[in-house]
């Protein structure tokens, strides 16, 4: 989709106004780690949100009482030993009570919660064992071990516990960078490396020209092709339904990521149509492909993959919860898209948006106006492709979600990503929460700092939104310099529970708001975080405004 130059010159407005109301770090009266925990918005009472949630076609999820429900959030991954996140005291990976309450303070109502498959399922057997990568039919390479699995799940339960104690849903994201730590990433285990015969060499830089790598490649291509006795594409299917099983019942799972930012060295040799049919063809299994996505060639999948896919192998065990599926990684920039309709339910057709305007070390934009227009194009983008994904089950197409952009300490490109998000209408998760050595990351992208203060991007991410609107949206905005915020919907008659807005108020209002509205009225007591609207009982379209200090 094509900007015209006015929305150009509007997003150059938008990020000059950003700058001007703060980059410094550490912005003075924003909460820490150390803030008293009574103060969380959210632990007492009920949820804004009622699950299950449901993704039926359209581009929005519901809850069970009908409404139409955004998520605002933040990205936690540990990408060393353990692998997880989870409550721990005195571990560097420990994920506290004080982490959830500064998340609800903040009004995130989800986390991506990350896992990996080394973690999952280490396996002994080494790198390129001939038992596992040699090619031929594929069978059980025998490193499931049930017992290490459950142990695992069990640490990582202690913090999805955790973060629905504070009423923030969870989603698992089986993370990877770069395949394995053989290629300075993480991700898969040892076992699970086959790169037949290729000695790694590790290029000098930035983490991730380890993609570029022809040992890598090999890596990727015997995953995606699943040519190698080993069946890993086969394991990776069983270890997701194990996972999916382990948390079917559990309320404040969202749903799951099956595989972060998929990439084939294809995708710069042969381009994105011919990765794409492998991705859908490890998603779906090759029994369960759709039609192209329109404009795309007729494809067939791989010999060796799996009849059942990752999806329906989630769904197996675990058919209510969400699956957050990815397109390839350079959607991101705004690639096109060819992972094309899959006709199965509770799909989420979740992308990442990140600029190529950014440093290479810390991330952030070496050039905002050109970052912001960019995000913005890739967003609109996605935002169309949504719509070509329709299938019998989603006839209006799956919901979309963003569960990644930012990774920088530039409120002025982060509030400009927010501000287009809101335009769009869609939820998102920041990356990321905090910095825990990342080795495919820098200390920039973390919003909580090393001592347990927020950088200043929190201003721009902790918004004024609606957490669930008994009705359709039409438009969402939100000013972090003023405070001022616009919803208006089209009433759903037939949903009877209220409209529910998060407000920010230590950080936005500490003078309290004033809320406005035509076509129904506040049902919430004056000054409360959570802002309750009830529809009027005939009318036309609700319009809610808030403005700060007394009304």
């Amino acid at each position: 989709m094509r900007r015209s130059a006015l929305t150009i010159a509007v997003i150059g407005i938008w990020v000059a106004s950003m700058t001007a109301c703060g980059s410094t770090k550490n912005s003075p009266g924003l909460p820490n780690l150390s803030s008293p925990i009574v103060h969380a918005p959210t632990i007492a009472g009920s949820p804004a949100i009622s699950g299950p949630i449901t993704s039926l076609g359209g581009p929005y999820l519901y809850d069970s009482e009908g409404r139409v429900v955004f998520f605002h959030g933040v990205n936690a991954v540990y990408k060393l030993p353990p692998y997880e996140l989870y409550p721990d005291p005195g571990k560097p990976w420990n994920l506290t009570a004080s982490d959830a309450s500064l998340m609800a303070r903040l009004g995130f109502n989800v986390v991506r919660l990350g896992m990996t498959w080394k973690g999952l399922e280490p396996g002994a057997a080494p790198a390129n064992d001939p038992a596992i990568c040699a090619p031929g039919a594929p069978h059980d390479p025998g490193q499931f071990n049930q017992a290490h699995l459950d142990s695992y799940l069990e640490n990582l339960k202690k913090t999805v516990d955790l973060l629905g104690r504070f009423h923030i849903f969870t989603i698992l994201d089986m993370h990877q960078d770069v395949y394995n730590e053989a290629f300075d990433g993480e991700g898969a285990p040892n076992w699970a490396v086959c790169t037949d015969g290729v000695p790694n060499v590790d290029p000098p830089g930035r983490w991730s020209l380890g993609y570029g790598t022809a040992a890598a490649g090999r890596a990727f291509h015997n995953f995606w092709t699943n040519d190698v006795v080993g069946d890993l594409q086969g394991e990776f299917d069983r270890v997701w339904s194990a996972v999916a099983g382990y948390f079917s019942d559990d309320p404040w799972i969202l749903g799951y990521d099956p595989f972060n930012e998929p990439f084939s060295t294809s995708l710069t040799k042969i381009g994105d149509e011919h990765f794409d049919n492998q991705l859908e063809c490890f998603y779906a299994g090759s029994a369960y492909v759709g039609s192209p996505v329109p404009g795309a060639s007729a494809f067939s999948c791989p010999q060796q993959d799996p009849a059942s896919g990752v999806i329906p192998s989630i769904l197996s065990s675990d058919p209510d919860h969400l699956i957050f599926y990815e397109p390839d990684i350079y959607a991101s920039h705004g690639a096109p898209n060819f992972v094309g309709p899959m006709n199965l339910p509770n799909l989420i057709f979740n992308v990442h948006v990140y600029c190529g305007h950014r440093s290479p070390v810390t991330g952030n934009p070496t050039n905002l106006e050109a970052c912001a227009s960019q995000e913005a194009r890739s967003l609109a983008t996605r935002r169309d492709d949504r719509s070509d994904l329709a299938s019998s089950i989603q006839p209006g197409g799956p919901a979309w979600f963003v569960s990644e952009f930012g990774a920088s300490s530039s409120s002025a490109m982060v509030g400009a990503f927010t501000n287009e998000a809101n335009k769009s209408l869609v939820g998102w998760t920041y990356w990321a929460w905090r910095y825990y050595n990342d080795p495919t990351g820098s200390a920039d992208e973390a919003l909580v700092t090393s001592a347990g203060q927020l950088e200043s991007t929190a201003s721009v991410l902790s918004e004024t939104y609606p957490e669930a609107i008994a009705g359709t949206p039409t438009a969402i905005s939100f000013n972090p310099t003023t405070g001022a915020f616009l919803l208006r919907y089209l009433p759903n008659y037939a949903v009877s529970a209220p409209t529910v807005i998060f407000v920010p108020t230590q950080i936005h209002y500490p003078n309290g708001y004033c809320a406005k509205v035509s076509g129904g009225s506040v049902v919430s007591k004056p000054g409360k975080e959570l802002l309750e609207i009830a529809n009027a009982k005939v009318g036309g379209a609700v319009t809610v405004r808030l403005r700060r200090g007394g009304c």
